[in-house]
């Protein structure tokens, strides 16, 4: 089964059990899915393959955490704490993250690949590292160690 049929799956099954919280993070995703299948000349009961769903869901989930980090410092706990429960739901359909250890090893071996030696050439590392990182880090995570190896 795709991971497009997994999330609608798991919506049905938040529908019928009545888990509003679970079922209102799914609609989200499933709408960005349809948006995305339009974008890209898809009817909107089109099919995406994995690695363009686990995008549009990586996408929704940096929108949660970017809101919920706004609600937080705007004093309104209640919807921050609602927008890291959805991020929470979005999380179990990506790969497992990777931790600080092997993305400083990846990044690592990437500036000795390309012989980096400053921050100047930040651009060619990112650009290297990201494909090795595909979904199981964050970018700004990524531009974050680059910069401090780089540093």
């Amino acid at each position: 089964m795709s991971l497009h049929d997994t999330i609608e799956t798991d919506l049905r099954d938040a529908m019928k059990a009545r888990d509003k919280p679970r079922t209102s993070a799914l609609r989200m995703v499933v709408a960005a899915l349809k948006n995305r299948a339009v974008a890209d000349g898809m009817s909107p009961q089109g099919r995406l393959d994995d690695e363009i769903v686990q995008q549009v869901v990586a996408a929704e989930l940096k929108r949660r955490r970017e809101a919920a980090t706004a609600f937080r410092d705007a004093g309104r706990t209640e919807s921050a704490e609602k927008e890291e429960a959805e991020a929470a739901v979005y999380e179990a359909y990506l790969p497992q993250q990777l931790d600080d250890a092997e993305l400083a090893g990846i990044v690592d071996e990437t500036i000795a690949e390309l012989g980096a030696d400053g921050p100047q050439q930040m651009g060619q590392v990112m650009k290297a590292v990201m494909p090795k990182v595909q979904g199981r880090a964050d970018g700004a995570r990524v531009s974050a160690m680059v910069k401090q190896r780089l540093a």
